[in-house]
Parts: structure tokens; C-alpha cells; sequence
């Protein structure tokens, strides 16, 4: 139990850490790290340049002894480069093999990008790969068993074909990740890139033998009260009086992660909050996504429910703000006081309430910084866009 217990420890402090580093990704890492203890694979879906592969290398880079593989993947990549190319010297000697090491056969955290690019050719050593575990040899020979945890992969875009549609549909958690929206972190990305640069501070690491036992000893033991199960039922029939049907195998396999975020915090049973990270499985098309949101936080977070309708109004606001585009400065002014200015100066503080008492009640406030961070943008925006000021300025009154 106290190896379990420092085990979970070690992973809080990592998540942390890498959260500090990379700006509006904590709960991006934080879930990365509750699917790969429940021994799962994720998709991080954005635009290029939104940090995906550089979170992924950092994170498994601080487990002593994996082996981690990435690729990235295109409509020409052969299977035999993912899985073990032809022994050249090998062959020349009449002999058939495949050299495994460094590939992702002999990998235990994969990071394959573009996966959706994956070509026909190695669809199925894919989908085997990653629901099973093996890989069936070029020249016939017994399947191979890999040691794979779990598979971080990447892509700028949805499936577009059924051949991509298997292999996302094995992605049991869906992330979506965007620019940074907070004024405040895209200046201090800014200002990192022209600083000079600190002594690194030595990351905390873990050795994989503790997280393999994390992920098949103390995981599983996480307790499932009946009250959870009982959510997960309500949760079920919310979403499908809503059209939105997830597989019998999808609900299953979440029960997984429920545990794993259970234990990640260092509690021995499921709770209510834990069911936050279904907000990541339950949806197939990021439209749906929003209200998979709801209903979950529904059932869990009054607080980030309420912030949920705060962005509705944010996001009105900004609407009306591009229907604006080309009107004068007088006219924008005239809207910014009597309705924008107020608004949003009413849900900022709002935020900020609903922020601490989530926080005092040991609530996720994953949802409230969100919305805190398109608060914040859209104000910046207006203080520039209609109001003229210039970016500092602007800044200094958020």
C-alpha cells in the first residue's frame, strides 16, 4: 500500500509539473496520465503547433526504463517500419527476420502522430497492436506479444474513412486542445522564448516497473461503490434521451479510467468527481462534446455547470462583437458600455467565486479555468478592438 501510495504521489507531482510548463494543459495532462494508468489509449485532437508531441515526449520521458517509440505516420507507411524492418544482413545469408528493437513491438508508451494517416497496409498490425497487443511477424511466425501500456496519439483532423474509423474508435479517450486563449499565458510564452534560461530543475521520474504495477495491481483494486454505478446509469440515459449512444465496450472500459483517476488523487474508491473524465470518451464528433459536458457536470459540479453558462454569454458577446467589424469607434464604444463592459466584468467575477469554492470543496476547477481563460480573451479583445487600446494596455486591465 505505501509503494502505491508514493507511486501516486510521484505521478501528482509530475503532472504538476509538466501543467506549470506547458500553459492550459492541465487537464490535458492530467487526463493523459489517468489514461495511461488505466491502460488506455488516447487521441489529442488540434491544430499543428498546440504542443501535442512535445506533452507526449515529456511526460513518458519521465519513466525510467520504458521504451517509447513515436512516429509519424502517412498513406505510404509500411508496416515493417513500424513494427520491425527486414534484417538486411539477414537476407543476405537467405535468412527472413525482422529486427524488433526500437520499434513499437519492443515500445511500452507509443506516440504515433497523424494517426489517422495510418495506411491500409498496416491497418490491421495497427488495430491488433492497439487493441491486443501483438504483432503478427511479416513471415508468419508466431505472433509477438508487445508491452505496450498504452499509445498517446495525435491528429489535426477527424477520421475521414471507415479503414481511420477503426482505429478511433479504439481510442477510448478523446482530447481537444487549442491555442492558448488567457492574454496573461500567451504572454508568458512569449516572454519565455526571448528570456534567458533558468537551471533546469531535475523532473521527478518514476521507474516503469511501479507504474506496471500501478497499472495492474493498485488501479484495479480502486473500489466502484454502487453510488457511481448508479451515476454512470443516470449518465447513460441523460445522454441517450440526447441521440448520443456510446458502445456497451466504451462504458465498460471508462469504469477503468474512473479508477485509475481515483487513484492518481491517492483515494482507495471511486467519487463523484472522477466522472469528469468521461467528458473526454462519450462523444464521437467534437459538436458533441459540450454536451457530454453538461450532463456530466451535472451530475458532479454544480460550479463548473454554472461556468458553462458563463460561457455562453462570453461567447454571445463575441459574436456580436465580429458582427461589429468595420463599424465605428463611437458605435463600438457605445456597446461596450452598456453591454459588454458590464457582462463581462459580472462573469469574471463571478468565475473567481465559483473558482474558490470548487477549490475549497476539492472540485475540479478544470472547467472554470477554461471558461476563465475565454473570459479573459474575449476582454482583451473588446479593450482592443473597440476600445483601442494597444496590447499592453489591454493586458494590464485584465
Amino acid at each position: 500500500m505505501k509503494d502505491a501510495q508514493d507511486t501516486a504521489r510521484r505521478l501528482r507531482a509530475m503532472c504538476d509539473e509538466l501543467s506549470d510548463r506547458f500553459y492550459e494543459r492541465a487537464d490535458v495532462v492530467r487526463t493523459l496520465m489517468v489514461t495511461l494508468l488505466a491502460g488506455q489509449h488516447s487521441l489529442v485532437l488540434g491544430p499543428p503547433g498546440t504542443a501535442k508531441s512535445e506533452l507526449a515526449r515529456e511526460l513518458t520521458g519521465r519513466i525510467e526504463g520504458a521504451a517509447y517509440w513515436e512516429i509519424l505516420l502517412s498513406k505510404f507507411t509500411a508496416p515493417t517500419r513500424m513494427f520491425g524492418p527486414i534484417d538486411v544482413a539477414a537476407l543476405a545469408r537467405g535468412e527472413y527476420r525482422q529486427v524488433f528493437e526500437g520499434r513499437a513491438t519492443t515500445a511500452h508508451v507509443a506516440f504515433i502522430d497523424e494517426i489517422f494517416k495510418c495506411s491500409t497496409a498496416a491497418l490491421n498490425e495497427t488495430l491488433g497492436f492497439l487493441n491486443e497487443r501483438i504483432y503478427h511477424p511479416e513471415n508468419g511466425g508466431a505472433p509477438i506479444r508487445c508491452p505496450l501500456i498504452g499509445a498517446i496519439t495525435a491528429s489535426n483532423e477527424l477520421p475521414s474513412g471507415e479503414d481511420s474509423a477503426a482505429i478511433y474508435d479504439r481510442l477510448l479517450v478523446r482530447i481537444e486542445v487549442g491555442y492558448l486563449e488567457d492574454p496573461s499565458n500567451f504572454t508568458a510564452l512569449v516572454r519565455s522564448a526571448v528570456g534567458r534560461p533558468t537551471a533546469p530543475v531535475p523532473p521527478t521520474t518514476l521507474e516503469l516497473a511501479a507504474l506496471q504495477q500501478a497499472v495492474a495491481e493498485a488501479v484495479p483494486d480502486v473500489e466502484v461503490p454502487d453510488a457511481i454505478v448508479e451515476a454512470l446509469v443516470t449518465l447513460r440515459a441523460a445522454l441517450r434521451r440526447k441521440e448520443l449512444v456510446a458502445s456497451d465496450r466504451r462504458w465498460r472500459q471508462a469504469v477503468r479510467l474512473l479508477q485509475a483517476s481515483a487513484y492518481l488523487d491517492g483515494r482507495t474508491a471511486v467519487a463523484e468527481t472522477d466522472l469528469s473524465v468521461l467528458t473526454h470518451v462519450l462523444w464521437d464528433s467534437p459538436v458533441q462534446r459540450p454536451i457530454v459536458e453538461r450532463e456530466v457536470l451535472h451530475l458532479v459540479n454544480p460550479d463548473a455547470k454554472e461556468a458553462l453558462d458563463l460561457a455562453d454569454v462570453i461567447e454571445e458577446l463575441e459574436t456580436q462583437l465580429d458582427a461589429m467589424a468595420g463599424q465605428s469607434r463611437e458605435v463600438l464604444s457605445e456597446w461596450v458600455i452598456k453591454n459588454a463592459h458590464h457582462k463581462l466584468a459580472m462573469a469574471g467575477k463571478r468565475l473567481e467565486t465559483l473558482r474558490e469554492e470548487a477549490s475549497n470543496a476539492g472540485r475540479s476547477t478544470t472547467a472554470i479555468d477554461r471558461v476563465t481563460g475565454r473570459q479573459r480573451a474575449v476582454r482583451a479583445r473588446v479593450l482592443s478592438e473597440a476600445l483601442g487600446m494597444d496590447a499592453s494596455m489591454a493586458q494590464a486591465q485584465l
